[in-house]
């Protein structure tokens, strides 16, 4: 009976140990920062503006708004959890390529950005970030992109706001739904710091929601990316077909698509004349 007794006290206290050790290093786990000295200098072959917003005393949004001349708007890239807009900065050449101007930051503890990192800050961040954008731009010409972790902050920015368009980048349904695929025996939900309830803040989308996915996506399957645009109110699902996480880009199939959706072209006749599998189902 005492043997049975001191297994049964030796595996709450394995459970317990577990559980602290997620609570206490989730960071680790969930940002992969690249930290810069402020005397960094960006150097881009495209024009560009370094900008430097202070939402807070000690806090600093730091981002890159790239400009073309006569630009048809701009796209708000939410970028991932690894490293900084120095290297993210590379992508703007798709948007610039299609006419849009390029704007991104680093959220606090990448790059140049300082500041105390909290789920929270991060949402006041994204909101302060656009708020600025606003000021140069009408929200008809703003367009609202997610890529992967950004997914969740770009979704919530655009359910509080009217930008023309929302595009999602191989978005988790939520991030506690995300945590529960690698963690399912621990109580997620009360042991994460960062819950992104994307699921929560799509419904409350307003403008159309175009969701790139690839379909051999092992980090985030492409049946999340699908969720999604299914409880949008105008969401479309787009399969990048044999895609991974991180290799989109590297697809014809994910350019000619973005292209559509940000020329204004019917995004299902293209889809449908491609003859590539895709489900607008609700």
């Amino acid at each position: 009976m005492m043997t049975i007794l001191t297994y049964i006290l030796g595996a709450i206290a394995i459970y317990l140990i577990l559980c602290l050790i997620v609570y206490f290093t989730q960071e680790r786990f969930i940002f992969h920062p690249e930290r810069l000295p402020d005397d960094f200098k960006y150097q881009y072959e495209y024009p560009f503006e370094e900008i430097n917003i202070e939402p807070e005393p000690n806090a600093v949004i730091n981002g890159l708004h790239f400009r073309l001349p006569r630009s048809k708007g701009v796209v708000f890239y939410f970028k991932g959890n690894s490293r900084s807009v120095k290297g993210w900065g590379k992508f703007a050449r798709d948007f610039l390529g299609k006419g849009y101007d390029f704007f991104m930051i680093d959220y606090r503890g990448f790059g140049k950005s300082r500041g105390i990192r909290t789920e929270q800050s991060i949402y006041d961040d994204c909101e302060i970030a656009y708020e600025h954008l606003k000021s140069y731009y009408p929200e008809e010409q703003i367009i609202v992109y997610g890529r992967s972790i950004g997914s969740g902050f770009a979704t919530r920015t655009a359910s509080l706001y009217k930008p023309l368009k929302l595009i999602l980048d191989s978005p988790y349904y939520s991030f506690i739904d995300q945590a529960k695929r690698f963690i399912p025996f621990l109580p997620v939900k009360w042991l994460l710091k960062y819950h992104i309830r994307t699921d929560l803040f799509m419904p409350k989308v307003k403008c159309p929601v175009y969701v790139l996915h690839g379909t051999k996506d092992r980090l985030i399957p492409f049946t999340a990316g699908k969720r999604l645009a299914n409880i949008a109110k105008d969401g479309t699902i787009i399969p990048i077909e044999d895609a991974h996480h991180n290799n989109l880009p590297r697809f014809a199939a994910y350019h000619d698509h973005l292209y559509a959706i940000l020329h204004d072209k019917d995004e299902r006749s293209y889809i449908h004349n491609m003859g590539i599998k895709a489900s607008y189902d609700k």
